[in-house]
């Protein structure tokens, strides 16, 4: 991997996670890792060039429809591109077929820029992301492989103790929280060749467990405001990205 390139225009394609939920702005918008590491790279050049197409809720057949033509058109520097873990997390998933779209999404992404940036994604520790994890092993296997053949960069963020840890995540328990995205952030400073400017990786201190009524008002609370919604989406086939636009579509001068 080269260190110290230069890049002067990025791509970020992907879902939530990319799109910054749930790092929220005061706006009522979001943040999140890929508006800080554009931020991050547009101060070291001058007339630097950010978009941002990941919407929320997309499956990885969704992305490669949507969004790598369009990102393949712009012909950015640097491209990242994360997705099928919508996919994943559903009741029924064909693996394969989500790791046949990544590959097709990769061979799509990968001739147009100079770096191409794939992702192991984190999962929040915890009872339920368990029963994922074989989907998830095949297909972080396969991001390793897509990798190898198309010389881009992975971040694991997966095998992370700390961004795995439920204190960085969001009440919905699907997203990362502000100091999630902004570890993720640096992780893939990092893997840019960049200097660190902090160990994004570091154990947090050990958590105080809370009492069993804080824990079951807590459950009671997710599962009204959180995990009740979802279920309607997938219920009535619903998505929470229907029809919303990305929220940079075009590549345009970073401005913070």
């Amino acid at each position: 991997m080269q260190t110290n390139t230069t890049y002067t225009s990025f791509v970020a394609v992907g879902d939530s996670f990319t799109e910054g939920m749930s790092d929220a702005l005061p706006d009522g918008g979001y943040r999140g890792w890929a508006d800080l590491l554009a931020a991050r790279l547009a101060a070291r050049t001058p007339g630097f060039r950010y978009a941002n197409l990941a919407v929320r809720g997309k499956l990885i057949g969704q992305i490669v429809d949507e969004q790598t033509g369009p990102a393949a058109a712009m012909g950015a520097d640097l491209v990242t591109l994360v997705g099928g873990g919508n996919d994943v997390l559903r009741p029924k998933c064909d693996i394969g077929r989500v790791c046949g779209l990544l590959e097709e999404a990769a061979e799509r992404l990968a001739p147009s820029c100079k770096q191409l940036v794939l992702m192991r994604s984190p999962g929040r520790r915890g009872p339920v992301m368990e029963r994922f994890h074989p989907r998830m092993d095949r297909l972080f296997s396969f991001v390793d492989e897509l990798a190898a053949r198309h010389d881009a960069i992975v971040v694991d963020l997966y095998a992370s103790e700390a961004v795995g840890d439920p204190r960085m995540w969001a009440d919905d328990r699907l997203h990362l929280n502000a100091e999630g995205h902004r570890r993720v952030a640096e992780a893939v400073w990092q893997a840019l060749g960049h200097e660190p400017e902090e160990d994004w990786d570091a154990p947090l201190p050990p958590a105080v467990r809370p009492g069993w009524l804080a824990r079951r008002t807590s459950d009671a609370r997710f599962a009204r405001e959180h995990l009740g919604p979802w279920i309607a989406r997938r219920v009535t086939g619903r998505s929470s990205g229907d029809g919303r636009a990305p929220k940079r579509g075009e590549l345009l001068p970073y401005e913070g």
